[in-house]
């Protein structure tokens, strides 16, 4: 199954305020642009890069106060002026490394705009190699702020963020060099911590049920628990873990699983950091000893999960609890994973709308069991490298307990990737 994962680009064209991750330019030629003209270009796409990536929209003006407000789009001639290879090599001969972008010419409400697609860098960041009269300056690291500014770093705060994106890349990539290595003398999981990691998971579903109770919430529910190999119970103060989601958090833009919002709405219990929002549909709790637990309710009493909800679901999932555990600390300790999916006899995974095989009705794609358990035992370092894979066997064998065959998944791996590097 394949699910093409689209950018709102209409959204993007009429949001109407600049942020740090959305830039506007009025229609323009990129041939009839001198040298500092570009050069701007070059900032902010530089900016972007080393911050949380972004866009930069050509086509859209300023009224009279200053409000990017004014769509007017491109002519046919100045769209075809930014040829992603013209435009990439100008770009990228002012960056090191080479910045990774991509230049769309969507049509919305018959215009046409140019949109700059920025990745924020994956591996090191990107300094400006060369200079250029005062809109660039070589050998500096350039950020993009609240205010929509694309300036250097100059704080040590700013400095200190960079540093560290940049050596958590850099553990990811050494945790694929040396997966499998790892788990030749790794640490195994404690049988007593099994039980007290259990005995918190326990008391935390007893919370849950206690407040959804109340307020009527019923459906089908996930849960998922994530355990080091050892129980130390005030391992971690409650301000460190509040910290480290705070530093997650912020790479996780625009995330179902856990939001900056709800963030926000946590408190610390005695022994765990907490939040409940929605109403009592949903709970996680970090806990002190290190353990991770989270529930959630889907679809109220509805009798079916879409298959691109549930793909995205994963996604944010893996990819939240695999960084929040390097940024604890955790490298080659075993992690114990647990999925549960419970109330899920006689829903249907629903597929896509593309028409269906008459072998493959989505009709068929039902659960015959009452609850779906997973268990993955994997390194830190693993995780955090290898989100992508861990995600997609995930929701394989989820969906293979909703007799959904294999065949039907299609480039599953880059279907995840694009929709974390695109949601916005």
């Amino acid at each position: 199954m394949s699910v093409k994962i689209q950018i709102d680009w209409k959204s993007i064209i009429y949001r109407g305020v600049e942020s740090e991750e959305l830039d506007y330019k009025a229609a323009l030629d990129w041939r009839k642009l001198n040298r500092g003209s570009k050069a701007k270009f070059v900032r902010h796409c530089l900016a972007m890069a080393n911050t949380k990536g972004g866009y930069i929209v050509v086509g859209v003006g300023e009224d009279s106060a200053g409000q990017p407000s004014l769509f007017t789009g491109l002519t046919g001639e100045q769209a075809k002026s930014f040829d992603p290879t013209t435009v990439g090599n100008f770009i990228n001969k002012y960056a090191d490394p080479e910045i990774d972008f991509t230049i769309e010419r969507p049509i919305v409400d018959g215009k046409r705009y140019a949109i700059f697609v920025i990745r924020r860098f994956s591996n090191i960041p990107h300094v400006c190699s060369y200079g250029f009269e005062n809109e660039l300056q070589q050998g500096v690291f350039y950020i993009r702020t609240a205010d929509a500014s694309s300036r250097p770093a100059y704080r040590a705060s700013e400095i200190h963020g960079i540093i560290q994106r940049a050596l958590r890349n850099q553990r990811e990539i050494l945790g694929r060099m040396i997966r499998g290595v790892l788990y030749e003398e790794r640490v195994t999981i404690e049988q007593n911590a099994k039980s007290h990691f259990a005995e918190e998971r326990a008391h935390s579903r007893t919370f849950f049920d206690r407040r959804s109770s109340a307020d009527g919430v019923t459906g089908i529910r996930i849960d998922i628990m994530v355990a080091p190999p050892q129980y130390i119970p005030e391992k971690f103060s409650l301000s460190e873990l509040k910290r480290a989601f705070a530093d997650v958090i912020s790479l996780q833009t625009s995330s179902n699983f856990i939001s900056e919002a709800e963030l926000d709405e946590s408190y610390f219990s005695n022994i765990s950091l907490r939040c409940m929002p929605e109403r009592g549909r949903k709970l996680w709790q970090m806990f002190q000893s290190g353990m991770f637990h989270y529930i959630s309710v889907w679809n109220g009493s509805g009798k079916t999960i879409k298959y691109p909800e549930l793909v995205k679901f994963f996604a944010e999932a893996v990819s939240c609890f695999s960084q929040l555990y390097s940024e604890l600390g955790y490298y080659e300790e075993l992690l114990d994973i647990r999925i549960e999916i419970d109330h899920v006899e006689g829903v249907m995974l629903t597929t896509t709308p593309e028409p269906l095989k008459k072998l493959d009705r989505e009709s068929d794609c039902i659960c015959r069991i009452p609850q779906i358990k997973i268990q993955l035992n994997r390194t830190a370092a693993d995780m955090a490298s290898g989100y992508l894979d861990h995600a997609a066997r995930i929701i394989l064998e989820v969906c293979e307990r909703f007799n959904l065959p294999e065949g039907r998944h299609r480039k599953l791996n880059d279907t995840i990737r694009k929709y974390l590097e695109k949601r916005r």
